[in-house]
């Protein structure tokens, strides 16, 4: 599809400086219909504006869609139910939004009659994968417009410069002053990359974190959470039902207030090098925490061994942009057979950044105190049972020392 033949575009856009630049330049390379499409997925930030300058800038075709529970319900559950994490410590809190955000654009592309998308990540991150890569398994015909793979508008202050020439309706005196990170939030988390933190030695300064009380300046009395739990989800936090996005927004105001969640990190990007990036994802610290203690309880040991061996792979995955693949899927599948009994109650103590699992409790635990004990356990249990069940397991051990290995 050639650039003339580019007739409708629907274009990710936030209405700051990049995207407006974006907007501008799809109209002059391509000669096409703009359609904006801006997702809240509960950045905290307000969407009007970007209405207003869409329309400022002779947009006719306007979503602002507000996606919070779709993204909680369908996005970061399923994933929790995996407890899944990427390379052992981050919560994938940027790369599990991306597939919802491309599943939208699609959609309004099909409603709208586009004939492509077009989106804003630069072509050294991980964004342009996952944007791209949803895109295509949703709609294998659809062309996709990267602007920063074809322009030549590389710095921020080229991007200021067309801004102005064009007549964009941009913040000039916000955007002229450089913040020091860039950022990226949703409801489950807060990501700073850039600036100072481009050097792994660099101690954030406590200025940038957001979301969260330094622990050592947090409260001196913990606080104490009851999660019930669903078939692996959250349902209520102290007896209160809440939707999803409602009860991960309380978690992350009760874990923010404790210092809870904060992550320094370098990670390896898909295209190949490595990035370093802080996180502020205190709910689903939180989250994922209980959710492994409920599992302690009510799965079967393979089970929740295979899960462990499983994640691991759903986490690069995710990671990756193959959220839409027929291999994550599979797993999901797996996954969530695994947790139809995954329910019950667990109790977290939230102190000066930690979170501690307290107590929990299941109509569904596989957990036997009789069998356990260190009491009388009144013949539940027979010692004598072991002797053979050991030495069978010690035989290829015993036999291969007796030849000297």
């Amino acid at each position: 599809m050639s650039a003339t033949s580019v007739k409708k575009v629907v274009l990710a856009y936030s209405g700051g400086l990049d995207t407006s630049v974006i907007l501008k330049w799809l109209e002059e390379t391509y000669g096409c219909e703009i359609v904006t499409f801006t997702a809240d997925i509960g950045q905290g930030e307000e969407l009007e504006p970007a209405r207003a300058k869409a329309t400022a800038m002779g947009v006719k075709e306007i979503y602002i869609d507000d996606l919070k529970e779709e993204f909680v319900r369908d996005f970061v559950f399923p994933m929790f139910r995996a407890n899944t994490l990427y390379e052992g410590e981050y919560l994938l809190g940027t790369s599990i939004a991306r597939p919802l955000i491309a599943k939208r654009l699609i959609e309004i592309a099909n409603e709208t009659g586009a004939d492509a998308i077009s989106h804003g990540a630069t072509g050294k991150g991980n964004d342009q994968v996952r944007f791209e890569l949803g895109a295509y398994a949703l709609k294998p015909g659809v062309k996709v417009i990267a602007p920063w793979r074809e322009w030549d508008l590389t710095s921020r202050e080229t991007l200021m410069a067309y801004a102005a020439k064009h007549a964009i309706p941009v913040d000039f005196a916000k955007a002229g002053k450089k913040s020091p990170y860039s950022m990226d939030a949703n409801l489950l988390h807060i990501s700073y990359e850039g600036g100072n933190l481009e050097d792994p030695w660099w101690e954030p300064e406590e200025e940038m974190w957001r979301w969260s009380v330094a622990p050592e300046r947090a409260p001196d009395r913990p606080t104490y959470v009851e999660i019930a739990f669903e078939r692996g989800d959250a349902v209520a936090l102290d007896g209160e039902r809440m939707t999803p996005a409602a009860l991960l927004a309380r978690l992350n105001a009760q874990g923010g207030a404790n210092g809870v969640g904060r992550l320094d990190l370098v990670e390896n990007r898909y295209v190949g090098m490595k990035s370093r990036g802080c996180y502020e994802t205190p709910g689903g610290t939180i989250l994922l925490k209980a959710h492994r203690a409920i599992e302690s309880l009510t799965l079967d040991r393979e089970v929740a061994h295979l899960k462990d061996e499983l994640m691991p792979r759903y986490a690069s995955l995710v990671y990756n942009g193959y959220w839409w693949s027929p291999e994550r899927r599979m797993l999901q599948s797996m996954i969530d057979a695994s947790q139809q009994h995954v329910n019950g109650v667990v109790r977290v103590k939230l102190y000066k950044g930690g979170v501690t699992v307290v107590g929990r409790k299941s109509d569904d635990s596989l957990f036997d105190a009789s069998i356990a004990t260190f009491e009388d356990d009144a013949g539940a249990y027979d010692q004598k049972d072991a002797e053979g069940f050991i030495k069978l397991n010690a035989l290829r051990m015993r036999i291969a020392a007796r030849r000297g290995r």
